[in-house]
């Protein structure tokens, strides 16, 4: 008999391959950058990539990276993290970089001059030097593609808060193919719910990373997950009814 950790491994591995497929994330060839911070949804997306990857087809390649942050308090166990790559066979690399106010260089794809920089809050800041690093990585090692553990939810709270605060109908798109080099992001997760990625991680035992960041505070974000909550309950069908107005608009896909 199947056990609960088993049955929800088929399921989160099934939206995984549907996603993938849907969206030809996946390619003979590819060689994938994993962006692991130590959480659930980056674990439990290593480790789908991880044990796909041994499969015949498509035959890809992947690596993680882990960004620490110095000036910021969020601890993970490198040890766990490397044993956790070394089981799935995937190569870890471990950076250690900070962000100030004012950035010396802006050569990453997300760059933003210095003048609207300074403007910017610390957690903007921070995931900007984050993305950086692993763009950098993605380059150094030659990589086409960088895969990030966004899940359904992730899609659908940005959905609601670019309607809210954006006044405009778009998400994360699940395949993002950038247009100043020879890099793609996904998203293999954005058919994965929340809930399940939770539960399958208490169930595996992935190691909870501690958040001391003294930055971290309520956000839109946060608004957005609890409306949703709301929403849900007067109409348990509103997150299929989201994703297939996502869907229909063309907004999980984005090559141009």
């Amino acid at each position: 008999m199947r056990t609960e950790v088993d049955l929800l491994e088929k399921r989160i591995r099934e939206r995984f391959v549907k996603a993938f497929v849907t969206y030809h994330l996946l390619e003979d060839g590819d060689h994938v950058l994993v962006g692991l911070s130590g959480g659930k949804d980056s674990l439990c997306l290593l480790e789908m990539l991880g044990k796909r990857a041994k499969i015949d087809q498509p035959r890809f390649r992947v690596e993680a990276i882990h960004v620490r942050m110095e000036n910021i308090s969020y601890e993970t166990s490198t040890d766990y993290l490397e044993q956790f790559c070394k089981e799935l066979d995937v190569p870890l690399h471990i950076v250690t970089t900070s962000f100030s106010a004012t950035p010396a260089n802006h050569t990453s794809p997300f760059s933003t001059p210095n003048s609207q920089l300074k403007q910017k809050p610390p957690c903007f800041l921070c995931s900007w030097n984050r993305r950086k690093q692993l763009f950098n990585l993605a380059q150094e090692l030659g990589c086409n593609k960088i895969a990030l553990g966004h899940h359904q939810d992730d899609l659908l709270h940005t959905c609601l808060m670019n309607q809210f605060y954006q006044g405009r109908f778009d998400t994360m798109p699940a395949l993002l193919k950038m247009r100043k080099m020879p890099l793609s992001i996904i998203r293999p997760l954005c058919m994965v719910e929340e809930n399940d990625i939770r539960r399958y991680a208490e169930l595996r035992g992935y190691e909870k990373q501690v958040k001391l960041c003294p930055y971290e505070t309520a956000s839109h974000r946060d608004d957005m997950r609890q409306l949703f909550e709301q929403i849900q309950q007067m109409n348990p069908e509103a997150r299929h009814s989201l994703w297939n107005a996502i869907v229909r608009a063309g907004k999980l896909v984005d090559i141009s």
